[in-house]
């Protein structure tokens, strides 16, 4: 088999836990991809028949789903969010641990029994979900970043935003409000190319071998 496959890792908080989970199962960069002065996007691998391709973690999954890349890793909110059919998460790789939170101004005023808010986010699908639940009407503002000064700036009441550690928010004088996911990197991959191509399984079996193995030690 010929053709190359296309491994799709995203930039930001995963990687830099990614990239040893990804040795491990056989998945190594060239050397020009730790060079952070390189702005490509492409990649050669020590593997001939695998090119990285480093883009945005919603491109991630899009790129997978889609069938331009064959495997790669995102977040588990990112799989929730856009919830593609075509998308298959097999192995959860116990990394980049994070959660999805509801947030807002510390001493807001209270909004018990409201139907209807504005929250600023980049997981609308999630952020509305979560709030029907509670019979509110979220409108969903949509922004990549700077979530945080949503709320002094009067875009919106409330963000939903990703928390580690709960700094940024104590930053900007945000309190966490409500819990909506927990979140993990997980390994995905395209079905139709885990079906037809069995380097893909392969792969798939030294990510979850390496999985079990670290949740044994």
């Amino acid at each position: 088999m010929t053709d190359s496959l296309t491994f799709a890792i995203p930039k930001g908080r995963i990687l830099d836990e990614a990239l040893p989970v990804m040795a491990r199962a056989g998945v190594v960069p060239e050397d020009a991809f730790h060079d952070k002065a390189n702005r490509s996007l492409t990649f050669a691998t020590t593997r001939e028949d695998m090119r990285l391709i480093r883009v945005r973690a919603f491109d991630v999954a899009t790129f997978v789903a889609h069938g331009a890349a064959q495997l790669g890793i995102v977040g588990s909110d990112v799989i929730e969010e856009f919830d593609y059919a075509d998308l298959y998460a097999p192995v959860d790789l116990d990394i980049g641990h994070c959660h999805l939170a509801v947030a807002e101004p510390k001493g807001a005023s209270a909004t018990n029994g409201a139907s209807h808010l504005r929250v600023a986010t980049k997981y609308p699908n999630l952020t509305r979900r979560h709030f029907e639940k509670q019979g509110i009407q979220a409108e969903c503002v949509k922004l990549n970043g700077a979530m945080e000064i949503a709320p002094e700036l009067g875009l919106a009441g409330r963000i939903v935003d990703l928390v580690s550690s709960g700094q940024t928010l104590k930053d900007n004088g945000l309190v966490e409000t409500g819990h909506i996911m927990d979140i993990t990197a997980r390994l995905i991959v395209n079905r139709a190319a885990l079906k037809t191509d069995p380097r893909v399984g392969a792969l798939v079996e030294a990510f979850r071998a390496d999985s079990e193995k670290r949740s044994a030690a």
